[in-house]
């Protein structure tokens, strides 16, 4: 089909038989819906080397049907393996079948949502809205969507630095202010990375001990009085909500006391455990206090499921956060009305200013699942891991109590620690290559552990048991 108003027929980047391309749609969709459909016989597996030359772009152009073949051949069968139910490593989201369809839909209108006024804005708000009454933030908080977690922590703590320091840090920097942050020993490298891309350098960034349930809140406090002592600038308190290696939580509401005490800033990354504010008895009580916080950054496509990519960032105080980071070049000026007005654009709340609709697979989600049924797949995956450390028995041994949807163990705690550490990594990498289970690894107490973070709504007891079952037959 050619548009009748192209009077030379060329279609230019369009396909030249929109029939044709419809047919090629429709066959490749097919094949996506088989996969989800059938995540349980698609485990990660390697990438044959042909496969991964075929990559190779030659750019001499080719048709849609063609490519579209390349890709049900070559792509769809060689991803991270995390939509299979035996996918438990490191936190991955394991993706929704609404996914499918709100990521169509969103490259159809293909739309820049760094402001304007048009239905991804709204679509962005309500998300923001939703998150923020789940979260226990107040209705005027700020927020925005971005890539993940480690981007939001750039943001937060840009707003935080801009609180601390005022907004002549943006055109001045930091000048003679020495700023710390602290944050428990096991927090996510992202803080780390934080601090060093804000140039405040991650030797500022103080770790505080864990005492087994979270910041040691005493040693907080003395850091805190003795950096000020020192002439630094205390600016900013990371908590967190699911530790990366033990899932563990920090006393959020002891947390909250402090800074408020104090007069600093808190953070809290809650890249997955932010979440739990949706589940059942015990596990919603890890999260409480969180809404006390002054910025949080969580993750859809970790414990929400959604594809990836899509974070979030809250921050309570509005003006503090479109402070860090509102500039608008006359070429961007609002208007009162049309396409130029929807204020406020949410480029003035962060880096990016061409950035996708991340909100339309995020509603899609919520407005299918609801909030009751999202929470009882979170709480079936903190049950999935008290089972699993349920079957870690003699010579296996946990390395540490399961508190959420980590769990981290030995295979054999009656070998030497380095001996221990082989066998563990062996067995990660053997039950990865047969496609039983993904288990990731993790060092604890000088030893390598084997590490299952149960993010995926499709994981079942049986899947839990054969994981199991297979990874002793291979220790023995």
């Amino acid at each position: 089909m050619t548009d009748p108003l192209d009077l030379k027929g060329d279609p230019g980047l369009d396909p030249k038989d929109w029939d044709a391309f419809r047919k090629t749609a429709h066959r490749l969709l097919d094949q996506c819906i088989d996969q989800l459909a059938n995540a349980r016989t698609h485990p990660w597996q390697p990438l044959p080397e042909e496969v991964r030359a075929a990559y190779a772009l030659s750019g001499a152009g080719s048709d849609e049907a063609a490519v579209a073949a390349r890709i049900a051949r070559d792509i769809l069968p060689y991803g991270t393996g995390n939509t299979h139910p035996g996918f438990f490593g490191w936190v991955h989201g394991t993706g929704l079948a609404t996914g499918l369809l709100s990521e169509m839909a969103a490259a159809t209108i293909n739309a820049n949502s760094g402001g304007r006024d048009h239905g991804a804005i709204y679509l962005e708000r309500a998300v923001i809205d939703w998150a923020k009454q789940v979260l226990d933030f107040p209705a005027a908080a700020s927020g925005l969507l971005l890539a993940g977690t480690s981007q939001a922590t750039v943001v937060a703590l840009s707003a935080a630095r801009v609180a601390a320091l005022g907004p002549s840090a943006r055109v001045q920097g930091n000048g003679a202010h020495r700023l710390k942050a602290y944050a428990g020993a096991g927090v996510h490298n992202a803080a780390r990375k934080a601090m060093e891309v804000l140039g405040l350098g991650s030797e500022n960034l103080v770790l505080i001990p864990d005492m087994g349930a979270g910041i040691d809140i005493s040693a907080l406090r003395a850091a805190i009085a003795q950096d000020r002592a020192a002439g630094a600038t205390p600016f900013a308190i990371i908590g967190t909500a699911g530790s990366v290696d033990l899932g563990r939580f920090d006393n959020l509401n002891a947390l909250a006391d402090l800074a408020a005490d104090t007069g600093v800033w808190l953070h809290v990354d809650g890249a997955f455990g932010a979440w739990t504010r949706l589940a059942d008895a015990p596990w919603r009580g890890l999260s409480d206090g969180i809404g006390r916080a002054d910025s949080l950054a969580c993750d859809f496509h970790k414990w929400m499921y959604v594809p990836y990519d899509c974070g979030m960032v809250l921050i309570r105080d509005e003006a503090a956060h479109r402070a860090a980071f509102a500039a608008r070049p006359a070429y961007l000026a609002g208007q009162s009305g049309g396409l130029g007005g929807g204020e406020p654009w949410f480029c003035d709340y962060g880096i990016d200013l061409s950035r996708g609709n991340r909100a339309l697979k995020v509603w899609a989600a919520i407005e299918t699942y609801g909030a009751v049924r999202l929470g009882a797949a979170i709480t079936d995956n903190c049950r999935m891991a008290a089972f699993m450390g349920d079957l870690v028995t003699a010579p296996m041994r946990l390395m540490a109590p399961v508190v959420s949807n980590l769990c981290v163990f030995t295979a054999n705690a009656t070998l030497l620690p380095e001996a221990q550490s082989a066998l563990n990594t062996r067995l990660a990498q053997a039950l990865q290559m047969e496609g039983v289970a993904v288990f990731s690894t993790t060092s604890l107490n000088g030893i390598t552990c084997l590490r299952a973070a149960i993010t995926n709504h499709r994981s079942r007891e049986g899947d839990i048991l054969r994981a199991m079952a297979r990874l002793r037959e291979l220790a023995a």
